[in-house]
C-alpha cells in the first residue's frame, strides 16, 4: 500500500512538474528567439519591412532553428504564410500555411497566444507572437513549435523501479524483523499452550509459573486466576450435577413403582366385590389377580431392591419372551378401571417371540397405558386400543386411546426427560421408554391429532433364528 501511493503521488508529481518545466522551457526558448530576432532587427534598421521579411530572415530563421531546436515560421499580419525554418517540417506536422481566426483574435486581445498542441500531435506547442518593428509597431507574426516528448525532467519509469527495488528490500528487511520478533513471541505463547494441554477439567489444575515482568506475565497471571476460579467451578458443578444425577433416578424409581399401584388397588377392590357377591367364577379370577399381581409385585420388587443396593436401575436380562402373553398381562390389569374400554388386536402368523428383559416390556406397557388413561378428560368414555402386528422385520405394539391428543408446540419436547403435560406426572415415562427401546435396538414413535386421538407405536426387532 506504501508503494502504491508513493508510486501514485510521484507520478501525479512528475506529470505537475512535467507540464510547469515545459512552460518554463517554452517561454526561455521564446525570449531567447524574440531577442535573437529583435537584434537581427536592430541590426539591420529599417530594411526589414513586411514585403522583403522572406528575403530578409530565411537565412537567420534556419540559424535560430538549429540553435535552439525549435521550428520557426514568419506569416504576414493577414496571417499568411512569408517564411519557415523547414517547410518538410511543417508539412509533417501539420502546421497550416494561415493563421485562424482564433490566433489572429488571440494576437489582437494579448500580442501573444499559446496553443497546447497542433491538429494531429499532441506533444508539440505552437506559440504565436508579433514581431515589432524598432518603433514597436507589428510588422510579422512570428511562430514557434515546441516538442514535449523529449522535455521529462525525470525517467519515471526509471525512478518507480528504483523506487520499487527499495521497497523489496525495506519488505525483505521487515520480513526478517518481524520472523525473529514473531518467534520470540511465539515461543513463549508455545510453552504456555503446552502447559495448558496438561490441564484437565475435574482433574488438578496446577498454575502455570512465568518468572518474566512483560505482557505474556500479565496474562499468566490472568489465566492463574481464572485457573483458581474454574477448579471452584468445576467442583461445584461436579457437586450439583451429582445432586441431579441422584434426583432424577429417584424421581425415575418413584415414578417406575408409582404407575402400576393404583391399577393394582383397583383390581384388588375389584376382586373384594367378587367376593363379597360370591361370584361363581371366583377362583379363575383369584388365580388370574395372584399371576398379575405377581408379575406387578416382582417387578417392583426388583426396582426397589436394585435401586437400593447399587442405587442404578436394573441392568437388563434377556430371555425369550411371548409379546402377546406379556400385553395380555398388562391389559388385564388396566381394563377394570371405570368408564374406560381396553381392547386388545392381534396381526400376522406365528408366535411373537421376542429377546428382550420381561421387567422392561412389562415397565414400557404400563407407562403407555397409564399416560394413554391419564389423556382421556373426565367427561369422555375412554376407548384404548392394544394392537400387536407380527411383521417380518420387527415386532410392532400400537397403543391408540382417544384422548386430548399432544400439541404441535409438546411434539418436539415429548421424550425430553421432566417435562410433561400433566401435573402429577414426573415427565420420566416416555425419556424411559425411548431409551430401553434404543438399547434394544428398537424405536418408538407416535402420531397425535390434538382433542381426537394419540397413537404410540414400539417397534421392536424380530430375532432371527
Amino acid at each position: 500500500m506504501s508503494f502504491v501511493v508513493t508510486g501514485g503521488i510521484a507520478i501525479f508529481d512528475h506529470y505537475e512538474q512535467k507540464e510547469k518545466y515545459n512552460e518554463q522551457r517554452l517561454n526561455r526558448k521564446e525570449e531567447s528567439v524574440r531577442a535573437s530576432m529583435n537584434y537581427f532587427r536592430d541590426q539591420m534598421g529599417d530594411f526589414i519591412r513586411p514585403e522583403v521579411m522572406n528575403m530578409v530572415f530565411s537565412d537567420k530563421i534556419c540559424e535560430l532553428s538549429d540553435v535552439h531546436n525549435l521550428f520557426i515560421a514568419v506569416f504576414d499580419l493577414q496571417g499568411n504564410y512569408l517564411v519557415s525554418s523547414s517547410s518538410f517540417t511543417m508539412d509533417s506536422l501539420a502546421i497550416p500555411y494561415q493563421v485562424s481566426y482564433d490566433v489572429m483574435k488571440g494576437l489582437t486581445e494579448k500580442k501573444r497566444f499559446v496553443l497546447p498542441h497542433t491538429a494531429h500531435r499532441e506533444d508539440y506547442t505552437l506559440a504565436y507572437w508579433y514581431f515589432m518593428d524598432t518603433h514597436g509597431k507589428p510588422i510579422a507574426i512570428t511562430n514557434v513549435v515546441y516538442d514535449n516528448s523529449d522535455t521529462d525532467p525525470k525517467n519515471i519509469k526509471l525512478f518507480l523501479i528504483e523506487l520499487g527495488q527499495s521497497y523489496i528490500l525495506l519488505f525483505l528487511v521487515a520480513l526478517t524483523v518481524a520472523y525473529l520478533l514473531s518467534r520470540y513471541i511465539t515461543r513463549s505463547l508455545q510453552s504456555i499452550g503446552i502447559r495448558m494441554k496438561g490441564i484437565e477439567l475435574g482433574g488438578k489444575m496446577t498454575p502455570i509459573r512465568w518468572d518474566g515482568d512483560d505482557e505474556i506475565g500479565a496474562l499468566v497471571t490472568q489465566y492463574n486466576d481464572m485457573l483458581l476460579e474454574l477448579e471452584r467451578s468445576a467442583n461445584l458443578m461436579a457437586k450439583n450435577e451429582r445432586e441431579s444425577a441422584w434426583r432424577e433416578m429417584a424421581q425415575q424409581v418413584a415414578h417406575e413403582i408409582k404407575n402400576p399401584l393404583t391399577p393394582m388397588k383397583l383390581r384388588v377392590q375389584y376382586l373384594q366385590k367378587a367376593w363379597e357377591e360370591n361370584a361363581p367364577n371366583f377362583d379363575d379370577r383369584l388365580k388370574t389377580f395372584a399371576q398379575s399381581m405377581t408379575e406387578q409385585i416382582d417387578t417392583l420388587s426388583r426396582i426397589a431392591s436394585e435401586f437400593s443396593n447399587f442405587a442404578k436401575l436394573p441392568k437388563p436380562e434377556l430371555k425369550l419372551l411371548n409379546l402377546e402373553e406379556q400385553c395380555s398381562i398388562v391389559i388385564d390389569l388396566f381394563k377394570q378401571q371405570e368408564h374406560i374400554n381396553i381392547t386388545y388386536r392381534s396381526y400376522g402368523e406365528g408366535t411373537p417371540i421376542l429377546m428382550a428383559d420381561k421387567d422392561q416390556v412389562i415397565r414400557m406397557l404400563n407407562n403407555l397405558l397409564n399416560n394413554s388413561i391419564q389423556a382421556i378428560p373426565d367427561d369422555r368414555i375412554g376407548n384404548i386400543e392394544v394392537a400387536l402386528r407380527n411383521g417380518q422385520k420387527h415386532l410392532i405394539v400400537r397403543v391408540m386411546d382417544n384422548g386430548c391428543g399432544i400439541s404441535q408446540e409438546q411434539r418436539a419436547k415429548i421424550f425430553t426427560p421432566n417435562f410433561t403435560t400433566k401435573s402429577t406426572g414426573t415427565g420420566l415415562g416416555l425419556a424411559m421408554i425411548r431409551n430401553i427401546m434404543q438399547q434394544n435396538g428398537g424405536e418408538v414413535r407416535f402420531t397425535s391429532k390434538p382433542n381426537k386421538s394419540t397413537s404410540f407405536f414400539l417397534f421392536f426387532p424380530v430375532q432371527n433364528s
